[in-house]
Parts: structure tokens; sequence; C-alpha cells
């Protein structure tokens, strides 16, 4: 009766989902008989009834009651379902061989039955008697379309290739579904990038990121501008409701101060773009890095020299200034167990693996040696000045020299000290690591680096302050471990190794970054 009391008090303060049942009219009443509520069923998920009643939504533990009334679920042919809903570029491809491999690695079987052009289902069914105990259902179209459905209570799960906006992120907080920007509503499944594409004849092989805010606002209209032909450029887009294409908006025309400009060609498919700009030789977009096709893709440039190409480990770095992370939002709803193992999976080494094969990037780190980086260090020295930035280079390759870089690095938003959005899905994948003793017996050294922007001594201190405040929230995810077999320390060289020029507000915040190096 304690615990059938006390699961109705802390219900008033939860919003959960699960399966969907058909609402009539349901009571549930302690073992003992003393207490009983009556309502409306809203969803079962294998363990906690959600109840529409007189005191509001409330969500009961289903071990402390039993249910009477039409509307009770079955307990014993309980079949877990979830609703996912987003992006067509993360659900075509990623989603399926990720549920897939989940499958495979619980001895399930997967069968995938396609309903139309935008919706699919998976049946999760034990092999030997074909009981089926999960039902994961997908609707492709946009990451728009995605969170639409969430606020809409006809998706558990939100595919997306951007990041929540200020609009969604209210309403869904006033709808109960909690803070989705909180390092626990969402997660990064893959990475992507905005990669910036032309025909394979055109002679242009790079831009600039202020360059291209200037194109795609029309304020650049001729490819001579950029040390092509004396020809206007023709622009190429996926539509506007694709995350990608929001994506350049948010991060690129918005941060610029612009906005895109008219008469450009809007692609449903990100491979009808890359085949529309591989046919155009005037043509230019931006595209999803796993999609280019047989387009060219430019580097990103800036006036002080430094190129930088979108590939595997740029993109995992984050040091490829376009990054797109593929997330997957999750609401504050309580979900099945099938699901949350689903989710748990994700992360794994075995799903890492699943999402390279799959065309993607993933987020598995990877040792990188000193030589390998070779060009970092020649940048370096070539833009040091006096001997103060040649004494602190000469420590710092004496410091680093032993040690190798992790490809997980962390950065930050835009004029803001709270880690960005892939950063704080970093931070749980390293904790997660560190839990299974990926790093036992060794030494994670967290190195923080700034922007060149303003006295050398002030930006050596804001590095170091940024390096421990990732050492202290890599320590706050640890939860199973008491950090005993790994040393954690941190160290910050300033703006001695810049990644980008400083002359623009996304050069300076890609040089703002913590990497992580392991001896």
């Amino acid at each position: 009766m304690k615990t059938f009391c006390a699961a109705l008090w802390a219900a008033l303060f939860l919003l959960v989902a699960g399966t969907s049942v058909r609402a009539d009219d349901v009571t549930l009443r302690s073992r003992d008989g003393a207490i009983e509520l009556s309502g409306t069923l809203l969803g079962f998920d294998g363990e906690f009834y959600r109840v529409q009643t007189q005191y509001g939504e409330l969500t009961v533990d289903g071990s402390g009651v039993l249910c009477e009334g039409p509307g009770c679920p079955s307990l014993t042919d309980f079949v877990a379902e979830l609703s996912i809903s987003g992006s067509s570029t993360i659900g075509d491809v990623l989603m399926p061989a990720l549920v897939e491999g989940f499958a495979l690695q619980n001895g399930l079987k997967a069968v995938r039955n396609r309903k139309d052009d935008t919706h699919f289902e998976y049946v999760l069914s034990t092999p030997d008697q074909g009981t089926p105990v999960g039902r994961f259902q997908f609707r492709v179209s946009s990451t728009d379309e995605g969170f639409a459905d969430l606020l809409a209570d006809e998706a558990d799960l939100v595919m997306a290739l951007r990041e929540i906006r200020k609009g969604e992120l209210t309403l869904a907080s006033e709808v109960g579904l909690g803070r989705l920007d909180d390092v626990n509503r969402s997660r990064v499944l893959a990475l992507d990038a905005m990669t910036v594409i032309v025909s394979p004849t055109n002679p242009v092989s790079a831009t600039s990121v202020s360059d291209l805010a200037r194109i795609l606002s029309g304020e650049i209209d001729n490819w001579r501008s950029l040390g092509g032909p004396d020809a206007p450029i023709s622009l190429h887009m996926r539509d506007a409701q694709s995350g990608i294409a929001q994506a350049v908006e948010d991060r690129v025309l918005r941060q610029a101060g612009l906005s895109l400009t008219e008469g450009v060609a809007r692609h449903q498919t990100n491979t009808a773009l890359a085949q529309a700009v591989a046919r155009d030789q005037l043509g230019l977009g931006v595209a999803s890095y796993s999609e280019i096709g047989n387009s060219k893709a430019l580097a990103l440039t800036g006036p002080c020299g430094f190129q930088l190409r979108a590939n595997r480990l740029t993109i995992k770095t984050e040091d490829y200034p376009l990054t797109a992370p593929m997330f997957l939002y999750i609401p504050a709803r309580r979900l099945p167990k099938l699901a949350r193992e689903f989710l748990a999976y994700t992360r794994t080494a075995p799903a890492q693996i699943i999402t390279r094969r799959a065309g993607f990037v993933d987020q598995a780190p990877e040792e990188i040696t000193l030589n390998a980086q070779g060009d970092r260090f020649a940048n370096a020295i070539r833009v040091a000045g006096d001997e103060e930035d040649l004494a602190s280079l000469k420590r710092m390759v004496e410091t680093l020299a032993p040690l190798r870089r992790l490809s997980t690095s962390f950065r930050f938003e835009a004029g803001a000290a709270r880690l960005d959005a892939q950063s704080r899905s970093n931070v749980l994948q390293l904790a997660r690591a560190i839990e299974a003793g990926t790093y036992d017996g060794r030494h994670l050294v967290f190195v923080g680096f700034s922007d060149g922007e303003g006295p050398a001594g002030n930006n050596l201190r804001i590095a170091q302050q940024r390096a421990q405040a990732v050492k202290q929230a890599i320590e706050a995810a640890v939860e199973t471990s008491n950090l005993s077999q790994v040393r954690l320390s941190t160290d910050a060289f300033g703006e001695a190794m810049p990644m980008a020029c400083d002359d623009t507000s996304w050069g300076r915040q890609v040089n703002r970054r913590v990497e992580v190096w392991v001896r």
C-alpha cells in the first residue's frame, strides 16, 4: 500500500509514454484493496500504467496494483511499441541497420513490413515460437515533421539532422516532454557534415564559411569572386523542411546575420541534390557528407591559409567547422524496457561498427599518433609569433609527444560556457568507455585550447578552465566506477595550436576546444 501511494504522488510529477492502447475505463486497485484509482488508460509500457484521472495524468507502478475494467492490457502477451519519426537520412538506412543489429545481438528475429513510401515497421519476435515482443514503427520524412509528430503525441522519438529550435523547445516543455536540450534528452547516433559541393569540372577547390554565407544570401553571385570563371553561381539546396537545409540556415546564415536568397533550386533527397550539382557546371550546393555522390567537395579555408576538408577524422574530432550530428531526441517519457535496451545498444561498440558500415561517421574513439598530426603542428609553428609563442609550442610538443590524441573532442556553444550538443553526447560516450574498463591503467589528459583573441595569458587561463570543466563533467557522468583504475588530469596551451583562422566566429569556435590525449 505504501508503494502504491508513493507511486501515485510521484506520478504527479512524471509524464511518460508507452504502448498506445484503446482508451477505456480502468480501475487500479492496491493489492490489499484499501486504495483504488479510476480513469482512462492512456498507455502501458509493460511495467507502468499511464492513466488520465480526476487528479490529472498519473503514472502508477503496475507491480503494486491490480487492473480491472475493459481497458486493462494483457500482462502475459505484452508487445513493446515504439514510434519513431523524423529525418529520412537517418530513418532510411541507419536506424534500420541499428534495429536489425540490436535484434541479432539479443537473439530476436526482426521482420520489416513496408506500409507506404514513408511508413514501415519492424516486428521483433522470438525465433523459436515467433512470439512478437516488440513493434518499432517508423515515419521517415523530415526533421520538422519529426518534432511536429512528437508534439502531437504521435511519436516517442525524433530523428533530427539539426538541434532542436527554441520554439520547439518551448512547446515541448509546455506539454510536459521535459527540457529536450538537457544532456539525457538527446543523443548523437552518428556524425555527418554540411559539405559544400560543386561539379567535378569546376576549377574552384575551396571557399571560406564567410564566403559561403554570402553566396547563399546572394551577396556573391559570380564564380569570379571565388577564383573561378566569369559566370553566375546557381544554388542548389535540400527542401526547406530537411534537417541539413535548416542546419545551414541556423549555423551559417543566421550567424552571419544573413538569409537565404530567392531562386534556389530545391531537391527532395540528398541523392537528387548531389546529382543535380554534379551535372551543373555552375552549380553549388550544401550536401550531407554521407551522400555527395559524384560531385566535388570543397575545402573550407580562410585568409590565414588554413584549409579543412570533411573526412571521417575531421568530422569525428569536430575540427571540421560544419560538422552535423545526427540526433535522436528522447522526451521525458517512460519507454518500454525493450525500447530502453535499444537506446542503450546504440552507444555500444557493435552499434558503432554498424554505423560505419552504413556509410556514416561513428563515435568510437580512435587514437591518433603525434606523427599523424604533422599538418596541425606545422600550422602552429607557421603562425607562431614571438619567443613566448615558440616556448609554449616547445612545452606543448614535449608534453604531448609521449601521448596519443583521442578522436573525442569537446567544444562549447557560441558565446557560452556550456558544451555543445555533440560534446554533451561525447561526455556520456567517454564515460561509458571508462566504466567498461577501456582505459584501465591509462592516463587521460584533457587539454584546453583557445582562440587568439585577447591577451595570451587570459586565453591560457580560460583554456585551463574549460579543460577542468570537461574533466569534471566526465567524472560526474561515470556512474558505475570509482575512477581508481584510470588517471584523469588537465593541461592547457591556450592559442598555441589553432585549427582555423581567428577572423570569423566560426574559426574562433573551432579553435576553442578541449582535446583528450591518452598515455
